[in-house]
C-alpha cells in the first residue's frame, strides 16, 4: 500500500492532461472573443448597408 502511494505521489501524467486541457480552455475562449468580435463586426456593416440601401430608394 505504502509502495502505491509512493507511486501515485510520482505520477505526473494527470498534470499533464489537466495543462493541456487549460491551454485548450484558453484557445477556446480566445476564439469566442474572436468570433464575437467579428460578428459586431459584420452585423454592423451589414445594418449601414441596409441604411444607406433604405435611404437611397424613392
Amino acid at each position: 500500500m505504502v509502495r502505491f502511494l509512493k507511486s501515485l505521489g510520482r505520477d505526473d501524467q494527470g498534470a499533464t492532461a489537466v495543462e493541456y486541457g487549460l491551454i485548450v480552455a484558453l484557445i477556446f475562449l480566445a476564439m469566442i472573443g474572436g468570433v464575437q468580435t467579428f460578428g459586431n463586426t459584420a452585423i454592423s456593416m451589414w445594418n449601414n448597408i441596409s441604411t444607406t440601401v433604405a435611404s437611397v430608394r424613392p
